[in-house]
């Protein structure tokens, strides 16, 4: 079973990308949806996602801080930034991230799903 986690404080956005994802990937699969990074945080060990898709401007607990403190080298999670944001600063510094398989703007499109998961 392939498990997706998505962070992300905009509940639309959880929704259109959990139905975009539910659409495209073609394996069955397990989302978890969390509205903040801390809640995730505390509980992403114990899911050991294979795919993760976090949004970067979040109150509390921001995307860069999450990545400052989520280990995933053991557990090769694919994460992808998904942002509204098209600040060439925060493209390259997602890119500084080794576990940062790529920089997505919002909203989601099928064209990268199908990249992603096939």
């Amino acid at each position: 079973m392939v498990k997706v986690v998505l962070i992300d404080d905009d509940p639309i956005s959880i929704f259109v990308t959990e139905s975009l994802i539910a659409r495209h990937i073609k394996m069955p699969c397990q989302i978890f949806k969390f509205g903040g990074a801390a809640e995730a945080l505390g509980k992403i060990n114990a899911i050991n996602p294979n795919y993760l898709f976090l949004d970067l401007n979040m109150p509390e607990m921001s995307g860069w801080d999450f990545l400052e403190r989520y280990s995933c080298d053991q557990q090769k999670t694919e994460i992808y930034i998904l942002s509204s944001s098209i600040d060439q600063r925060d493209i390259n510094r997602a890119h500084s991230y080794n576990q940062v398989k790529r920089f997505l703007s919002k909203p989601l499109v099928s064209k990268y799903l199908n990249k992603i998961f096939n």
